[in-house]
């Protein structure tokens, strides 16, 4: 099939570069000209393990190529993907001036009939209203073309997108229209070639829904997990222990039991304020949902005031924090917890030297700068003279440390583990103080 995709971002890349992967015609499309030319010389703007090889491989066979040219790029295709952005408004609603932009764009230039696809994130009835744009462009041309929308919401983890796009647990598509259906299965079909129900077609409305549904809810699992893990700390519990006993009830299964400085990234804080928003526009007041919005804009400043609880005051004392991204395995610091903890700890006097190994530059624009934070080469470079350690981000290389290395390094031998990574028992044996989360 000849496809195209329009937007280069996280969502739009990943989509072309595994469609082109199996045997279809790419073309990306993004108004960006620096990226669009960076992705013709197989250059990702992305950090995604895996997505360049798959770039230049499909761009070297011609089944890949990237435009500036909406127009050009979508004149013979069967289908056009919308993969653009939907940032949070002022409201926490979803601003779908791209996605309106876009379909504009192509009910003002498709010359032949093809799917339109709504790879972004979008509120319930966002197809309709790109239908309705589509319709009127059409009119306005008095074109009887047919560009039936399609919902399709992409469920990708930052760091294994490649995989999860590849061979996927499920692929939800919403539309009424048949000839579209069958599209999808035919576009689809190398990817559920083995199990063809893990293609689940619906309508538009629950297909936009199943998005958000399935963010609220792991949202929703990670800050019970996390408020359970506050109480386990009055009470005197295990959190790990008490994750492990409720994770061996099928019913609840072992996934997103982790307690941690609570979520972060371009998903789970943009879905769950959207739903909310959703659900007020609607007269209702999601009450579950609000307080996982809540819970964990919480976590975050809890995990953050145990230094301070710790310490006593946090003027001049030197800390070190490892990890910026939102998660490991990607270069993503929106909504991450190392930024709420890092503004805490500068706020309170702290001076603060930070090391990532992939997010550094990312997070250095997304925080602005301070004179109180500096960003170290090495992990270890971070911990020169401090008083305490943080652990944010559970990158693999902080997962077995020197520990030796470290307190000589430290001025204060302090750990604070807020991914419960390290054996704290070994470490005040070794003479460090040492304090987690739940544990």
């Amino acid at each position: 099939m000849r496809i195209a995709v329009v937007g280069t971002g996280y969502v739009g890349l990943v989509t072309g570069v595994c469609l082109a992967e199996v045997g279809h015609y790419v073309v990306g499309i993004d108004t960006n000209a620096d990226k669009i030319h960076k992705l013709k010389a197989g250059i990702a703007p992305i950090y995604e393990p895996g997505i360049e090889a798959l770039l230049k491989r499909n761009a070297g066979h011609e089944r890949l190529t990237f435009t500036t040219d909406l127009a050009a790029a979508i004149r013979d295709c069967d289908c056009v993907f919308i993969a653009v952005g939907t940032p949070p408004g002022e409201d926490g609603a979803a601003d779908l001036q791209y996605v309106k932009a876009v379909a504009t764009a192509i009910g003002q230039h498709a010359q032949t009939s093809m799917l339109v696809i709504v790879k972004s994130t979008v509120p319930v009835g966002t197809c309709d209203a790109v239908e309705a744009v589509l319709v009127a462009e059409l009119k306005k041309r008095g074109s009887t073309l047919h560009l039936p929308v399609v919902s399709n919401p992409e469920f990708l983890k930052e760091g294994t997108a490649i995989d999860d796009f590849m061979k996927p647990d499920r692929i939800i598509a919403g539309t009424e229209d048949e000839g579209a259906r069958e599209k999808l299965r035919q576009m689809y079909q190398p990817f559920v070639v083995d199990d063809p129900s893990r293609l689940y077609l619906m309508d538009r409305h629950s297909s936009e829904l199943t998005k958000y549904g399935a963010n609220a809810m792991l949202a929703t699992r990670i800050s019970f997990m996390n408020e359970l893990a506050r109480l386990c700390e009055k009470v005197g519990a295990n959190i790990d222990q008490v994750r492990l006993g409720m994770g061996a009830d099928p019913r609840i299964g072992r996934k997103f039991l982790y307690a941690g400085p609570g979520y972060g990234g371009s998903c789970f804080p943009k879905d769950v304020a959207a739903l909310v928003k959703t659900g007020s526009a609607q007269g209702l007041e999601l009450a579950v949902i609000n307080a996982v919005e809540s819970a964990n804009v919480a976590q975050k400043l809890w995990v953050a005031g145990k230094l301070k609880r710790h310490f006593g005051s946090l003027k001049g004392k030197r800390i070190a924090v490892w990890g910026l991204a939102f998660k490991p395995g990607t270069d993503d610091v929106r909504e991450a917890p190392a930024k709420t903890i890092i503004e805490v700890l500068l706020g309170d006097g702290a001076v603060v030297c930070a090391h990532d190994p992939e997010a550094m530059l990312n997070f250095g624009v997304e925080i602005g700068p301070f004179a109180a934070l500096s960003y170290a080469k090495s992990a270890y470079d971070a911990l020169e003279g401090v008083d305490a350690l943080v652990l944010v981000t559970e990158w693999s290389e902080y997962k077995r440390p020197n520990w030796k290395k470290i307190k000589g390094l430290m001025r204060t031998p302090a750990v604070f583990d807020f991914r419960n990574q390290y054996d704290g028992e070994q470490l005040v044996k070794n003479g460090f103080f040492y304090e987690c989360i739940g544990r």
